[in-house]
């Protein structure tokens, strides 16, 4: 083993005669902030749902720790240790922040619960979640509607029902998506954070964050890997600058 918690081999996903994402092989070491970024289209949101299930591969494989996870459903692999977020905010709006923790809190139990027994009165689950909601800032938050929350609030709130399953691995679509200067700097702070304790894999296409918070950078375009590295080799690479970045005078 390398050191790496998430690999990727040959991966591959076909939509008709259409390659979205044509053998990509990558690896996401533990402990470290692994950014895949590139133009629309580029095939980084599909490779994200093969990573978590929501697709199924066409061919290639995928390996959790060592282990071979393509044939999991996404439920499974939260179990192991994967969770994610995604490009449209994936949330119970008419729950309270706290329910929304506790009900991805409870998706990790190995049993069901109780049919008779208030949900609350799970001590664990409900402790589990107040440290989701802590870890991302939310804690004042708890008892409100999460329709109520702001757009930036609400972003955090998916991260920390990620949390509240007690992954390994986090897998971040977009997650500044429609933020302002405010929120932005403070999504970019939480995943700051973040980094310390896990593995990310992060899909953004704000450079500035990017290149502020990823140790390595995966450069896709059509569905390939152009280039793979740590930030300045991929500032210096002059294929990421001509089909992706621009001079390596804009994107510092």
């Amino acid at each position: 083993m390398t050191g790496a918690i998430l690999q990727t081999r040959e991966l591959c996903k076909s939509f008709g005669g259409l390659d979205a994402v044509d053998h990509v092989s990558l690896e996401v070491a533990a402990g470290e902030l692994h950014a895949v970024i590139g133009p629309n289209g580029a095939g980084k949101t599909t490779l994200v749902n093969l990573l978590s299930g929501d697709l199924a591969l066409s061919s290639g494989s995928i390996l959790f720790r060592g282990n071979e996870i393509s044939l999991l459903t996404p439920e499974q692999r939260s179990r192991l240790g994967i969770g994610r977020s995604y490009q449209k905010t994936n949330i119970f709006p008419g729950f309270t922040a706290l329910e929304n923790c506790r009900l991805a809190a409870q998706a990790r139990e190995p049993r069901a619960l109780n049919w008779f027994r208030d949900a609350r009165s799970y001590d664990g689950i409900i402790t589990q979640a107040r440290r989701a909601l802590d870890a991302t800032g939310l804690t004042k938050r708890a008892n409100e509607s999460a329709f109520a929350l702001s757009h930036g609030e609400q972003r955090q709130l998916e991260i920390a029902m990620c949390l509240a399953t007690e992954p390994q691995l986090l897998l971040l679509d977009e997650p500044l998506a429609g933020m302002g200067t405010e929120e932005s700097l403070k999504m970019v702070d939480l995943i700051g954070r973040l980094a310390a304790s896990h593995a990310i894999l992060l899909i953004e296409h704000d450079m500035d964050a990017v290149f502020q918070l990823a140790k390595v950078l995966t450069v896709m375009v059509d569905g390939r890997v152009l280039a793979s590295g740590t930030p300045a080799a991929i500032r210096a690479n002059r294929d990421v600058q001509t089909a992706y970045l621009g001079s390596a005078d804009e994107t510092r």
